[in-house]
């Protein structure tokens, strides 16, 4: 619920997906859930103008900008893993392949797209892999020489899991420890080990907001209009 501009992250991810034509979503709660419940359960009058009659006490909508979302919020417990909290979910997904991602992250993932990958690709997990921004400055050294210095290299080479994920339902036949189960232990490893694991590449911008710095400069961003990933 840390805001970026007056809207919190998880607001930012969910019109991601509503960009691309999704609109119904499965919000995971743990510690203070309850703030999330109460944001979404108010947003429709905050978003919209109304008329009040203080002489009956009624309210009339008299229009609305608010987005068509469907939202079911399922109290995981505070102390689920993120493994856990996916099972949870199972009775309200059903048998049917399912989008999930972090309330942490933003980026401009064409989930469309990603969508189209994974069913192409017929396995049980798709993860979108990103390349974040390098740290520190890369320099080529000969001897004393600097031959080369590079300001922070895109993601130094590596691809990290970006959060953005495509799962089939048999996804949960991995997850074995309830409550206890760490979706990025054993699920995505046994996954990767038995061939059920695939990586959309993403080369477009991404930005998690793990720290203080991460929730500055993605305001800054939105407050000038170079917020990357709104791309609704």
């Amino acid at each position: 619920m840390i805001m970026i501009g007056d809207k919190p992250i998880l607001w930012h991810i969910m019109k991601l997906y509503s960009a691309h034509g999704f609109n119904e979503f499965v919000i995971l709660l743990g510690y203070k859930g309850y703030v999330i419940k109460e944001y979404f359960y108010n947003y429709y009058l905050h978003q919209s103008n109304v008329m009040i009659d203080l002489a009956d006490n009624s309210l009339s909508i008299l229009d609305s900008e608010s987005e068509p979302f469907k939202i079911t919020m399922i109290d995981t417990g505070k102390e689920t893993m993120t493994g856990g909290r996916i099972l949870r979910a199972r009775n309200y997904i059903g048998e049917q392949d399912f989008m999930l991602t972090y309330g942490d992250g933003v980026g401009d993932v064409n989930i469309a797209e990603l969508r189209k990958f994974h069913e192409s690709n017929g396995k049980t997990l798709t993860v979108t892999a990103v390349q974040p921004e390098g740290r520190f400055g890369s320099l080529e050294i000969e001897g004393p020489q600097v031959k080369s210095f590079i300001e922070k290299p895109t993601g130094d080479g590596f691809w990290i899991n970006g959060g953005f994920f495509v799962c089939k339902p048999a996804v949960f036949d991995y997850i074995r420890e309830g409550d206890a189960t760490i979706f990025e232990k054993s699920p995505l490893e046994n996954l990767a080990a038995n061939g059920e694991l695939v990586a959309f590449r993403h080369h477009g911008f991404w930005k998690p907001m793990d720290t203080l710095r991460d929730k500055m400069v993605l305001n800054e961003m939105w407050e000038t209009g170079k917020a990357k990933w709104k791309v609704w």
